[in-house]
Parts: structure tokens; sequence; C-alpha cells
């Protein structure tokens, strides 16, 4: 099982501080939703998480600082499903999300046994699997996004971290992903979602990193972070928290202020 401490995290684009002295721990069996408004350093964090851009301070993945793991390994520690990827040539969807077996194969090698089963249960868990002969570049946004999950599912990595695998889904897939997202976490691995809905961070993360112009806002339990107070303070916006149900709601009203 992977865990994922960082440390005095700081990362600097064109000259601008984007992330400043994040402090996190991502433990196993958990899934963790990192929120926050646009430009407030979510996406940034995860790619600096991942060594893919120049950071300050330390971040370990099990006690090794990523910078310094070579990127195959990386790469069958922790799956990534990055946002908004463009699909340029025309494959099919099963040797689309063959791709994520390639941290697993030595070069010229070809897909074994174990690893067809495993493309086959990634395609099942994110209902592509009918998909299966399709030209990726022909499907709709929704049906790319499931298949790029899929992709990062096939990997059977320990950790997986999605950069908001909610995008161009209906409702129902929205919550059929959320509902697969917790499913890896209670089966021991590490699951980092970026969320734009706030009640589908409440209903179904463990744990929430609030960030706000590159800081830490709040981290902790869901209905800890998604107060009235900090919504105001993080997005500037009135919100119904409705608590009532088995599950949370968490409705926008109006701009505060």
């Amino acid at each position: 099982m992977v865990t994922i401490h960082i440390d005095n995290l700081s990362v600097h684009l064109a000259r601008r501080a984007v992330i400043e002295r994040v402090d996190a721990v991502f433990e196993p069996g958990r899934l963790i939703g990192v929120i926050g408004p646009n430009g407030a350093g979510k996406s940034t964090l995860i790619r600096a998480m991942l060594g893919l851009i120049p950071y300050d301070g330390h971040v370990a993945i099990d006690d090794a600082e990523a910078r310094g793991l070579s990127r195959p390994a990386l790469a069958r520690k922790i799956a990534y499903l990055p946002q908004g990827q463009t699909l340029h040539w025309p494959l099919t969807v099963e040797r689309l999300v063959g791709l994520g077996r390639l941290p697993h194969l030595a070069p010229m090698s070809r897909i074994s046994q174990a690893d067809q089963d495993a493309i086959i249960d990634a395609m099942t868990k994110a209902d592509v699997l009918a998909l299966r002969h399709r030209i990726a570049t022909e499907l709709s946004g929704g049906e790319r996004a499931r298949v790029l999950l899929a992709r990062a599912l096939a990997v059977q990595a320990s950790a997986l971290i999605a950069d908001e695998p909610l995008a161009a889904l209906d409702p129902r897939h929205q919550i059929e992903v959320m509902e697969l997202l917790r499913e890896e976490a209670r089966g021991g691995g590490l699951v980092i979602a970026v969320l734009h809905d706030l009640t589908m961070a409440a209903r179904y993360c463990d744990r929430l990193l609030l960030l706000d112009t590159g800081r830490v806002a709040a981290e902790g339990a869901p209905l800890d972070v998604l107060s009235p107070e900090r919504l105001a303070a993080t997005y500037g916006i009135a919100a119904r928290i409705d608590q009532t149900e088995a599950q949370p709601l968490i409705v926008p009203l109006h701009r505060s202020g």
C-alpha cells in the first residue's frame, strides 16, 4: 500500500507562487478529495506530488522522495488520471485501456493473460466493456472519460490519483465513478480525487483537503471542512447544507458578501 507525505511543498510557475508551504499526509484505505475554487492550485499540487513539475520541499512516497523515483517505478505505484486528455490516435478502446499495463511490461514483451485479465477487469469496473471494439476517438466525451479511467485502473497500482474524474459524465455515471473510487479505497488502496461537486465530495470522501490560493484552508472530515463559514471565505458563496437525509446535500444559493 502507498502512503504519501508532503512536507513544506511549494511550487512556483512563471515566477508566481501557485502552491505555498503545504503539509499533508495521504494514507491508504481512504478516498481523499482535493477541493477548492478555480485557481486554488489543486491540479498543480497533484502534478507536483507526481514529480511532473519542479517543487520545493519534500514529497515522500513510501519514504522515498518522489523526484528520486524512476518514471516506471512511480507509475507502478500510482496510477494517474489527468484532466482534459486529448486522444490523438484511433485506437480501439481495448487497446487504449491496455496502455495502462505498460509500466509492468519489459521492452518488446507481449501482453500476458494476467495483463489481459487486468484490462477486462478495468473495462468492467468503468462500465466500458461494451465499447471494447469501438474506436476511442469516435466516442462521446463522457464515454472517453470512462475509458481513460479504465486505463488508469488497468495499472492496478496501489494508489490512484484522478484529476476531475466526474467532468463530462452524466449524473448516473458520476455516481458510479464515485462509488468505484470509494470501493477502490475500501479495498485498501489510496485514492485521491480532485473534485468540484461539493455534494459528491461530502457523500463519498473520507477526508477533504481544501485549498485556497495555494494554501491549505482546511483538512479533515467532509462536513467539518464544508462549513458555511469556510464556503463563504473560500468560494465566496452562501450555501444550504442539508443533513436531514442519510447523505448530505450542499446547495450553493448565491454569492456571499
